[in-house]
């Protein structure tokens, strides 16, 4: 194997570990249509995989339009089988603030229902800007 392979190599395994490494953990809720209007973009449509942000990730909304890739890791109550079977991950897009959310993260419910449950209504998340 040639030396610059060996150097790509090892640099993609530096950059998954870091990705990985991280990621925040903590709970995401959702929340019911209608999405607009938001904090960030007022009556403008920015699709169904949206989020808001809690005082955790906000930042006096230098977080609007980040994006964020979302997994759920498990039940953040007493609820069976939060988690979608085989769901892997998400990305949503950061639209509107969640002044008194109950997670870190507030899904919107098309998003939420990729990963998670509706049922439960509230799961834990690793999540990281993309």
């Amino acid at each position: 194997m040639g030396m610059e392979l060996r150097v790509l190599m090892v640099m993609a395994m530096v950059i998954a570990l870091t990705s990985a490494a991280s990621a925040a953990s903590g709970t995401a809720t959702y929340y019911q249509r209608p999405y607009v209007p938001s904090a960030c973009y007022g009556n403008q449509d920015n699709g169904v995989m949206i989020a808001g942000a809690s005082d955790a990730i906000w930042n006096n909304r230098a977080a609007c339009g980040t994006q964020y890739s979302v997994r759920c890791t498990g039940a953040a109550n007493d609820s069976p089988r939060p988690c979608k079977s085989g769901s892997g991950s998400i990305t949503v897009k950061i639209v509107d603030y969640c002044a008194n959310c109950m997670g870190d993260i507030n899904l919107s419910e098309d998003a939420f229902g990729q990963i998670g449950n509706l049922t439960v209504g509230k799961i834990k998340v690793e999540y990281n800007q993309v």
